[in-house]
């Protein structure tokens, strides 16, 4: 397998330049392939921050650890990888400090969210509606739930909310009412050939049809891993970690996840001026952190140009004072 064959990294660069920047510890709470997690230790190698860092990768698909295991050989001695959900980040890296005996303080987190390369080229993980195979969706293979058990369970209105909330998608009353009538018409809907043809006769013409698609896809995948609960703990339990001067990276990919990202960032970074209306010469508490990056970073073109996928890439950065 090449070696960016499970998945290609996304801005590399960005996040070697804004977070290696001294010894620590450095959480990859989003494993996948480990292309930034070996970036990182290259990084920490190549400044002379070798020896007084070590890193944790976690990831929930037992398929990206084994990959990135071989990945990051090199690197045993220096690096833990570990099977769990990044909303336990904290949890997860606390546990690995006792057992394995590391106290250095956290001087970066990184979070790649989304879905892998490798997922969606998969299509038994029925990530993509590009490809046939079973309305799955799960990033975790041993879940509970499928995103079978949402088309096939819930009730139009309720699929409505879900296809809205996490995907945006306009049309969402009308594709769940198509999806209710397919399943009194013809029953349980299981494979993403099924589910992509039903929004295919909602949405007319081909560039909507493409984006309605990439929308309800988005929404149940969402929905199947409770990402936006998960990244809510994630951003709240990470920032907790860091020790001053370190630093959490993130990088969204739809427009869902860079808002709770921006939100949260904003409001850890704010200082208290107590209630509105009361004039304060100074605040009531200055905030623990800042933001790194005003605006978000986006990729290149010139890796656009190489990773198509990295098109739609924020990255934000905050930094604990």
């Amino acid at each position: 397998m090449d070696k960016d064959a499970y998945h290609r990294p996304v801005m590399v660069r960005e996040i070697v330049a804004l977070l290696v920047r001294r010894e620590g510890l450095y959480v990859d709470g989003t494993l996948g392939g480990g292309g930034h997690s070996l970036a990182i230790l290259q990084a920490l190698r190549d400044r002379s921050f070798e020896r007084g860092s070590f890193l944790i990768g976690i990831d929930q698909d037992r398929n990206a650890i084994e990959e990135a295991e071989k990945k990051l050989a090199a690197y045993r001695a220096t690096a833990k990888l570990v099977r769990g959900n990044f909303r336990e980040i904290a949890s997860v890296v606390n546990s690995l400090r006792e057992s394995c005996r590391i106290s250095k303080p956290v001087a970066g987190i990184l979070l790649d969210l989304g879905v892998s390369s490798f997922q969606i080229d998969t299509p038994e993980r029925g990530f993509s509606y590009l490809r046939p195979g079973p309305l799955d969706m799960r990033m975790a293979p041993d879940g509970d739930k499928r995103a079978e058990d949402i088309v096939n369970k819930l009730d139009e209105r309720e699929l409505a909310e879900i296809l809205f909330r996490f995907g945006e998608e306009q049309k969402s009353r009308k594709i769940a009412g198509a999806i209710c009538a397919w399943r009194r018409e013809k029953g349980t809907i299981t494979d993403t050939q099924d589910l992509a043809a039903i929004v295919r006769n909602v949405v007319r013409g081909k560039d909507p049809q493409i984006k309605s698609l990439a929308r309800v896809f988005q929404a149940l995948r969402i929905a199947v891993n409770d990402e936006t609960g998960a990244l809510e703990n994630a951003l709240r339990e990470g920032a907790g970690m860091l020790a001053p001067l370190g630093r959490m990276a993130v990088i969204s990919y739809h427009s869902i996840e860079d808002r709770m990202v921006k939100r949260f960032f904003r409001e850890i970074a704010a200082d208290d001026w107590g209630p509105k209306g009361v004039a304060l010469r100074e605040p009531l508490q200055r905030a623990n952190f800042r933001v790194v990056t005003g605006k978000p970073l986006t990729a290149t073109k010139e890796e656009i140009d190489e990773n198509s996928r990295a098109r739609s890439a924020k990255l934000r950065v905050i930094e604990k004072k």
